[in-house]
């Protein structure tokens, strides 16, 4: 075997080693989501006899509820954060890219350095705010602030689609101007259709921080009703009086089954939208 062949032979194995140290915890996840409470200390990954019940009663082990109902509160947050976001935040990136009004540079500068104040010093003032707005114990603190590009990664959503929209030609809205195009419409027709890949990106962010925002979720919600995933999963035990591990584990295991499709199944434009982000076209 050649020293060329060798070196491919180490570089593998120390991936798939590296690899399997990666994975290991969540092969003990899965072993221990089907397991007894009296399972979980043995050193054995799997269970001698799997405890499928642990799904069947964990999804039902809020009562009055299921976790059907806390899965579509969830999706029906979710949705509405991720169009709001990326409509406020495309609009905003445009502006701050494109056009030209006093003191650009400044305002984008200015919305920069919000990216390096801390969230928790804006916790309680915020609450106090929407506390008189009368908005707690609703979805919309979440929904408002994405709307105006804000809440949580927005000015970093506006960066990103900032640094991909330079990268398109300008030579392209200078062309759809001679056409008789506005600035909406370079926008709407010329700019959006090539972020495809940026905007996808925002997504899946969104989509994540928003899907683990169990902080947020847990200050301004307090029905059971309007409870998300999250929040659900802290009911578990309380709900039943004791320790279920066995159900927690498989609710946690089953709440990231969302996230992980969406990440395979947009990955390519993922890395593209990350990839492209910033070269000048």
């Amino acid at each position: 075997m050649t020293r060329h062949k060798w070196n491919s032979v180490i570089r593998h194995a120390v991936l798939i080693l590296f690899s399997l140290v990666m994975v290991y915890p969540v092969i003990w996840w899965i072993g221990a989501s089907l397991k007894t409470n009296q399972e979980l200390s043995s050193p054995s990954l799997f269970p001698s006899v799997p405890q499928w019940s642990n799904y069947i009663n964990g999804w039902n082990s809020v009562p009055g509820f299921t976790f059907t109902d806390f899965y579509l509160n969830t999706f029906y947050l979710i949705t509405a954060v991720i169009i709001v976001t990326v409509i406020s935040c495309t609009l905003v990136a445009f502006g701050f890219a494109r056009l030209d009004f006093p003191l650009r540079g400044f305002w984008f500068s200015l919305l920069m350095l919000t990216l390096m104040l801390p969230g928790q010093v804006l916790i309680i003032p915020q609450y106090a705010m929407f506390h008189q707005f009368g908005w707690v114990n609703t979805y919309l603190p979440f929904i408002v602030p994405h709307a105006l590009a804000g809440g949580a990664g927005g000015t970093f959503f506006v960066f990103l689609l900032v640094q991909f929209i330079r990268g398109i030609p300008r030579e392209l809205d200078e062309s759809a101007k001679i056409d008789g195009c506005s600035w909406f419409g370079i926008y709407w027709r010329i700019v959006m259709p090539l972020m495809k890949p940026s905007i996808v990106t925002v997504i899946i962010f969104c989509f994540l921080w928003n899907w683990d925002d169990f902080l947020g979720h847990l200050l301004y919600i307090n029905s059971v009703d309007k409870y998300t995933v999250g929040l659900a999963l802290r009911m578990i035990n309380d709900s039943q009086g004791g320790a279920e591990w066995g159900q927690l584990l498989a609710m946690s295991l089953v709440s990231i089954v969302p996230a992980t499709l969406l990440f395979v199944f947009a990955q390519k434009y993922f890395v593209e939208g990350v990839a492209t982000t910033g070269l000048k076209g």
